[in-house]
């Protein structure tokens, strides 16, 4: 599956933030992350963050678009699909 992320790198922490709807991409999972946009720093911690919120392995998450941007692509295992939802709509 892919997943349409915002990123705004330099943060405190690293946090999710939930979805927001952007023009171009649509639906998209806001994140912070504590890495600086240099040297790719910032994209190796997104993967690092995403393989420990959804449960998965680095290799298994690759990042498609948007190396330089704030708006990224990645693509995910199709199982992660369901943790994804638990993680940003928590159920009662």
């Amino acid at each position: 599956m892919k997943l349409a992320l915002k990123i705004t790198p330099g943060a405190r922490r690293n946090e999710c933030l939930g979805w927001e709807e952007h023009p171009q991409a649509g639906a998209v999972l806001k994140l912070k992350i504590a890495s600086p946009p240099v040297d790719g720093k910032a994209n190796r911690e997104i993967i690092a963050y995403l393989a420990e919120l959804l449960g998965l392995g680095k290799a298994e998450i690759s990042l498609l678009h948007g190396t330089s941007g704030r708006i990224k692509l990645v693509e995910l295992p199709d199982a992660a699909q369901q943790k994804l939802a638990q993680l940003t709509h928590p159920q009662p």
